[in-house]
């Protein structure tokens, strides 16, 4: 295990795949000469060349358009958007090419490419930079949505998607690359499709994933002794397919459930989980499934005016008292 940032275990998850496998190669803006937007790509270009880390014009739909070309070609690409606000510029391709080539063709054709990107909002970036394209992105057959909490997982999810032979959207974070934790060294692979128990707990089943995750567990180290609550977190790290059984048992066991995302709630990955649990798991809850997400307007440039939008601790602390009746009102 090593100390290393969400940063640089991406970066090494990269590097081990493209010196794994030499049909494996990184695309996108400012990739190469700069070391990418965020440095993830840091030292790829000297060690790999021009032809495997290669710098591309601000076309995203060009560059996407390659990436799909290149897949079906026998590639490996792995395309780096500056961030997903600027991918939407390539959902044509993403959309109608990559996430269906593969069953149009009859599987002639797989599709082993990656799309990753930061997703969301930063810090007083406004509304065209703070975008959150899981509610969109995992409604489209054929994608899957892959959105790592912490390094470790960042570097075990992004070799897991590499080497998949589906198209893979994969979220990341500005405000998360920095982040510090305990990664494994050489071979760590974490499965798709899989969550994880982020945090054991019996009152309360919290359902989150990515960066709100990461605020939840912040909130969580004092919010729990001052509720005196024992919350149940699950990190559902991929959004598309869903783990839905590691919800449905947490929830045969705490039988009271909060999702916490940072995305608009209408129509959301956490409106999906309600309706999920709401058929499935119903007789197991013993109280009403709460939901915190963002508020519903475009992202205010302001910074005191962003804290109000997104999902706060005094927001978390209000719905855990309303699921546990403790509130007042």
């Amino acid at each position: 295990m090593a100390q290393m940032s969400f940063r640089d275990a991406l970066q090494q998850a990269m590097a081990e795949e493209m010196a794994r496998d030499s049909r494996v190669f990184l695309m996108g803006e400012e990739v190469a000469e700069y070391d990418g937007a965020y440095k993830v790509s840091k030292g790829l270009l000297s060690r790999f060349g021009e032809k495997r880390v290669v710098d591309t014009p601000i076309s995203e739909a060009g560059f996407a358009g390659l990436g799909v070309g290149a897949a079906m070609a026998g590639l490996r690409p792995i395309i780096e958007m500056m961030t997903w606000n600027f991918g939407i510029q390539a959902f044509d391709q993403i959309i109608n090419h990559g996430a269906k080539m593969r069953y149009m063709s009859g599987g002639q054709f797989t599709m082993p490419l990656v799309f990753r990107a930061p997703n969301g909002s930063a810090h007083m970036l406004s509304s065209q930079h703070s975008q959150y394209v899981e509610g969109m992105l995992t409604n489209i057959p054929g994608l899957m949505v892959v959105c790592p909490s912490h390094p470790a997982d960042g570097k075990g999810l992004l070799k897991s998607s590499i080497r998949s032979d589906n198209c893979i959207i994969f979220l990341e974070s500005e405000m998360m690359y920095g982040d510090k934790g305990e990664v494994p060294e050489g071979e760590h692979i974490v499965p798709l499709g899989q969550a994880r128990i982020a945090r054991e707990g019996q009152d309360v089943t919290l359902v989150s994933w990515g960066k709100a995750l990461r605020g939840v567990m912040r909130y969580l180290s004092s919010l729990e002794d001052e509720l005196g609550l024992s919350v149940e977190v699950i990190d559902l790290r991929t959004l598309q397919p869903l783990d839905e059984q590691t919800i449905f048992t947490s929830i045969a066991k705490t039988h009271r459930m909060v999702i916490v995302e940072e995305g608009w709630g209408f129509a959301s990955v956490g409106a999906e989980i309600a309706a999920l649990v709401g058929c499935h798991s119903f007789d197991e809850l013993d109280a009403p499934i709460e939901r915190l997400a963002s508020a519903f307007v475009p992202m205010p440039y302001n910074e005191h005016l962003e804290k109000e939008v997104l999902p706060s601790r005094q927001k978390l602390k209000v719905l855990l008292e309303k699921l546990t009746y403790q509130s007042r009102s």
